[in-house]
């Protein structure tokens, strides 16, 4: 059980690190092209729905848990 909670853990802080730094490469080339602006805010609205999204899973999974404890 500790071993699961431990990789849930670890995924959590990757989705974070990975959100953010997409979000920061995708504010880098939005200033760099002006012409794809409105493509990157897309990709970034994408992002911000993905990362809502996992973390309610992973609310939901720790909900779950301490449930059935």
């Amino acid at each position: 059980m500790d071993l699961i909670k431990e990789l849930s853990d670890a995924f959590l802080i990757l989705i974070r690190v990975g959100v953010t730094l997409r979000v920061v490469y995708c504010f880098i080339l939005m200033g760099a092209n002006e012409e794809d602006e409105s493509a990157y805010k897309k990709k970034i609205r994408n992002i911000i729905i993905f990362y809502i999204l996992a973390e309610s899973c992973y609310a939901i999974k720790d909900l779950m848990f301490t449930y059935y404890k």
